[in-house]
């Protein structure tokens, strides 16, 4: 039985351990998994895939390394969450970059995770005569 908030999203006595290695361990590799996928121009969706994978490889770490249960559905739906979630922001924000500079002429950056149409150039000759 969850007996606090904190039990919701890790089942150790330490909220460091769940920031170790579900948030800097499994996020970074999400975060850098995502990135790898957006350099390669594979599509969004193959995040999610590799996600499903790397939340059960974070589960092993909690269980090898802190004594966590490997076969928690509960738990392994949090790691995953978190691990789509960066997984997700590392690939917006390198397919942003890269519509940017690889169409610079179609397209410019509009934040840190998104990409705009460029408005075109108002005509000089229709400026003059009006």
């Amino acid at each position: 039985m969850l007996t606090t908030i904190g039990h919701l999203f890790y089942e150790e006595d330490s909220f460091f351990i769940f920031v170790l290695v579900t948030l800097i361990l499994g996020g970074g590799a999400a975060f850098l998994s995502g990135r790898a996928i957006a350099l390669t121009w594979r599509p969004w969706w193959q995040v999610a895939a590799y996600m499903i994978v790397l939340g059960g490889a974070v589960r092993f770490f909690h269980m090898a390394l802190f004594g966590g249960h490997l076969l928690s559905l509960h738990y392994y739906v949090v790691d995953t969450a978190f691990c789509l979630l960066f997984g997700f922001c590392g690939f917006r924000m390198t397919r942003a970059g890269q519509m940017a500079e690889q169409y610079g002429w179609l397209y410019s950056r509009a934040g840190l995770v998104n990409w705009a149409k460029k408005r075109p150039a108002p005509n000089a000759a229709a400026q003059k005569s009006g």
